[in-house]
């Protein structure tokens, strides 16, 4: 989680909200890294999640990422979490919970839906504090608080 937190911080650097991602495989290696960049490349689908699962498929030479686990310091959202889903991850462990647009048991559950093709175990609440205080630093100065 760590090394997500600094790979966030290098989001926020770029103007994006402080999210970053991993993806580690079976065997313990980082496969795959991500930030988000949706302001710089102005793609709506530039999130750290997206961009660290793209990574480690092209890392694996394959879709299916079957042992691997999806580290993010944000609870994903409902296209990160179906992302994850889909690419076979075994688990996601993330760090702040999202009240607004979680996907992996707050707003919305995802990966535990009956009806998903695949159930990743999921983590929650890993470094929890820290990769909250990198979200409210950021949106702090936004919303006036």
């Amino acid at each position: 989680m760590r090394q997500a937190l600094d790979l966030a911080s290098g989001a926020r650097a770029g103007g994006d909200v402080p999210i970053g991602a991993l993806v580690i495989s079976a065997e313990g290696a980082v496969v795959g890294r991500g930030s988000n960049v949706r302001e710089v490349l102005h793609d709506p689908t530039g999130h750290a999640e997206v961009v660290a699962l793209r990574e480690a498929g092209a890392a694996l030479g394959a879709w299916r990422l079957e042992g691997c686990t999806l580290v993010v310091t944000l609870e994903p959202c409902a296209m990160c979490a179906g992302a994850a889903v889909l690419a076979r991850v075994a688990r996601i462990v993330f760090g702040a919970w999202d009240p607004k647009a979680g996907a992996c048991g707050s707003v919305w559950d995802l990966p535990r839906d009956r009806r998903a093709l695949h159930s990743p175990e999921v983590v929650g609440g890993v470094f929890e504090a820290e990769c909250a205080a990198a979200l409210v630093d950021f949106f702090g100065p936004h919303r006036g608080s």
